[in-house]
């Protein structure tokens, strides 16, 4: 059997898989994420690792058997400083904060943001290591010097469980890696002032870091010393690798909190709009070119509430709106920190037009839908999208939204194996870091395919050409405001 945990940032996932991929025994655990001021979050490490421990006991009590080996992927971006025993030196910032907006809006319009993309590929957001780190560094300094790593999520809870200080190439990549060279450039570090704080950078292992369960983690997680483990890639391409994404051109799409759009592509461009990510994977001449927007899940479930209704009514409020919602659009930019992709605005805000006395809650329901859809071909089009398209996340479960998504992308639609598509791309990740040879195919196969709709599809092409246009027109009263 192979162990796969995925620790997101709202629960913690396990799913053991046998060798054919079947899924044989299946764990959540919620985590906690604290707000101790207006546009701060924070979580426990301590908390998460317990998180780790009570959904491996489960899903193994529940299989009757211990794993053959265990993958972690996670959550990226933020910053988890751990001491030198990997302890936590203070509670992890999320990649959801947005303290360090100031020092983003500064690096951008300095031009740090622009100059750090055309050496690595990838941008920075609020919650990205770099602007939190030079936060850190300006009004927390005594917490860098008392730790050893700023790392992230799943390196953490590695380094508990192993003794191993190591991070893996997708992780690596936000933002210092060279995604040639797969070396941090000292360059971008400086940039962002942070030449001085190198050494908490954990060493780059590819592809995988891997390392076994010491006595008293074996003890924390009810498995036996010296059981192997990876850890990586993050959540992200372990969901594409979980999906079965191996052409290059081909997408992924993760609708969850957040709206995570991807495509394999065999080379790096840096050029465009200074926007996204390009993420190393564990082959030399395959990268991610991602998009993972601030939008998602996160904007239908403020909606629902705002109506009164949950997601089990979703497909039947599609149903009762037709596509266009009634005249009825949304930008769906809710999250407090602005977007990140396709473009980077932290001042980025909701908003719906075309309200009358004649609105019903389906309308509202049914424009957030489209406009989550609109953002996710924003996305993909910036990405370089020019083939099929694999999804995954809790949005999936929908049939109607991902109906749409298959008619706004104007292209096949694969839905990857459930449940728990991550925690399945941390176990294919493990066993090739360990040289077990798995059938990938089968791992992979597609649960359905859903073709796009040509009448839908060609409704919305025009729908998207006026979602783009508000967006452009949006964007321009945003940037007034910084």
């Amino acid at each position: 059997m192979y162990l796969g945990i995925d620790i997101g940032t709202s629960v913690t996932k396990a799913a053991l898989f046998g060798e054919g991929g079947q899924v044989l025994a299946f764990a959540s655990h919620p985590t906690r994420l604290e707000s101790p001021r207006r546009g701060w979050f924070e979580q426990r490490p301590d908390d998460v690792l317990d998180s780790v421990a009570t959904v491996t006991r489960d899903v193994v009590a529940r299989a009757g058997r211990a794993p053959r080996l265990l993958g972690l992927t996670g959550q990226g971006d933020g910053v988890w400083l751990a001491g030198e025993d990997g302890r936590p030196v203070r509670p992890a910032v999320s990649w959801l904060d947005s303290r360090a907006a100031g020092v983003l809006r500064r690096w951008m319009h300095s031009g740090v943001v622009e100059q750090a993309f055309r050496r690595t590929g990838n941008t920075m957001f609020p919650g990205a290591a770099a602007p939190v780190l030079a936060w850190l560094d300006e009004h927390e300094p005594a917490s860098l010097d008392r730790a050893a790593t700023a790392g992230y999520c799943k390196d953490l809870v590695m380094q508990r469980l192993t003794g191993v200080r190591a991070t893996d190439v997708s992780d690596a990549s936000l933002p210092f890696l060279d995604p040639v060279s797969r070396q941090y450039r000292a360059d971008v570090l400086a940039m962002c002032g942070l030449s001085h704080r190198l050494d908490l950078l954990a060493p780059v292992a590819r592809p995988s870091v891997t390392g076994a369960l010491t006595p008293e983690a074996a003890a924390l997680l009810g498995l036996g010393e010296g059981t192997p483990v990876a850890a990586g890639p993050f959540d992200l391409p372990a969901c594409a690798l979980g999906s079965g994404v191996t052409r290059p051109g081909e997408g992924h799409l993760i609708v969850g909190t957040t709206l995570a759009c991807q495509v394999l592509v065999d080379s790096v461009d840096t050029a465009g709009e200074p926007a996204g990510m390009t993420l190393s994977t564990g082959t030399g001449d395959r990268w991610l070119r991602a998009m993972p927007a601030m939008v998602g899940t996160a904007a239908l479930d403020w909606v629902l509430g705002l109506v009164g209704e949950t997601h089990d009514a979703l497909d039947g409020m599609l149903d009762a709106c037709p596509p266009g919602a009634g005249g009825v659009t949304c930008l769906p930019y809710f999250s407090p920190s602005g977007e990140r992709a396709p473009f980077v605005d932290p001042s980025a805000t909701a908003a719906f037009d075309g309200l009358s006395l004649q609105t019903s809650g389906a309308d509202l329901v049914r424009a957030t839908c489209e406009a989550v859809a609109f953002a996710a071909r924003h996305c993909f089009d910036a990405a370089g999208l020019d083939g099929d398209v694999a999804m995954c996340g809790g949005g999936t479960r929908s049939s109607r939204w991902l109906r749409m998504f298959a008619d706004v992308l104007a292209r096949p639609v694969r839905l990857a194996p459930q449940p728990e598509t991550g925690a399945r791309g941390a176990a294919l990740a493990a066993a090739r870091a360990f040289g077990d040879e798995l059938d990938e195919a089968v791992w992979t196969a597609p649960m359905a395919v859903i073709e796009p709709d040509p009448d839908n599809a060609a409704r919305y092409e025009d729908g998207y050409r006026d979602y783009r246009a508000r967006v452009d027109a949006a964007r321009g009263s945003w940037k007034e405001q910084w």
